[in-house]
């Protein structure tokens, strides 16, 4: 080994040694691959916020920050909530379901599907069918059979009257 990598080494043991705490989320108990659980969003039932509220409303200028940090809170909730109740007193303090809203499909929209499903559904049958019609064709060609003409429905509409 020469003089530059027993430098290296000795730094590295340096930076590894026992001096330097374990990074937080890791701990002996816990090995490096373990998936940490999520975060979960806060929900805050109306009665909650309607106490929050007149607790905040009861409070002068230096008591809110306490109010908030004892609560956990932002200011930004007082806010949201205030316009909230404002709005509408149940309505507005309720809890809200995130995402998009569900639209009522169009009683036609089950129809339409059904058809397309049944479409597909006969477009490959068919292409099954031609796969099956073509291979007998080259069959019959190689072993030398020769095969009934189709008749068309033109014929056979024709010849019945």
């Amino acid at each position: 080994m020469d003089k530059f990598s027993v430098e290296r080494a000795s730094k590295r043991e340096h930076v590894n040694s026992s001096s330097n705490p374990p990074h937080p989320r890791l701990s002996a108990s816990r090995s490096a691959t373990e998936v940490i659980s999520k975060a979960k969003r806060r929900k805050f039932s109306a009665e909650y916020k309607r106490k929050v509220l007149q607790e905040a409303d009861a409070c002068d200028r230096g008591e809110l920050g306490a109010l908030l940090r004892r609560e956990g809170l932002y200011w930004s909730h007082l806010v949201k909530w205030r316009r909230l109740r404002d709005e509408g007193e149940l309505s507005g303090l309720a809890p809200h379901k995130r995402g998009p809203k569900a639209e009522a499909p169009h009683p036609l929209a089950t129809k339409l599907a059904e058809a397309e499903r049944e479409m597909a559904r006969l477009r490959a049958d068919n292409a099954k069918l031609t796969l099956i019609c073509e291979v007998q064709k080259k069959l019959s060609q190689l072993l030398g059979v020769t095969l009934p003409a189709a008749v068309s429905d033109d014929e056979s509409s024709g010849s019945s009257s």
